[in-house]
């Protein structure tokens, strides 16, 4: 048996304290929306730091001409319907992202792979290993 996980417990209630109607969790502008789109981005960030070798906002600490260059925009078909997210560019053009890979146009399963990691409360590396996994 299961014991229950009272931080991800107490973190939900949180998150949907107010939302009394189906649609604001569900709907198309509803909180598992917005969760999705930014879980995601903050995955692709990750990414870029991982591929770079540094944080945002830190001088390089090496010599290289690839730096961030933005982010451009990309729209993904979900379980809860169409989600815009800005995919991080480097100026190079190398950073291959693999949550969403280039020319990807549908997350497939992600609502399972996002309460998988609530259940388990990983941390911003796990979860990003967790998605590049799946």
């Amino acid at each position: 048996m299961t014991k229950p996980d009272t931080k991800t417990d107490a973190l939900l209630d949180e998150l949907l304290q107010g939302c009394e109607p189906p649609e604001e969790v569900l709907g198309e502008h509803g909180l598992l929306k917005g969760l999705t789109k930014r879980l995601v981005e903050r995955a692709l960030a990750a990414e870029l730091t991982t591929h770079l070798g540094y944080a945002p906002h830190v001088r390089s600490p090496l010599k290289s001409d690839n730096a961030r260059n933005g982010s451009s925009p990309k729209t993904v078909q979900t379980e809860q319907g169409p989600v815009d997210l800005a995919v991080p560019c480097d100026r190079a053009g190398t950073f291959e992202p693999t949550v969403v890979k280039k020319r990807q146009r549908r997350l497939e399963g992600l609502k399972d792979k996002v309460l998988a990691l609530y259940a388990h409360g990983l941390t911003t590396r796990d979860i990003q290993g967790h998605l590049e996994g799946v």
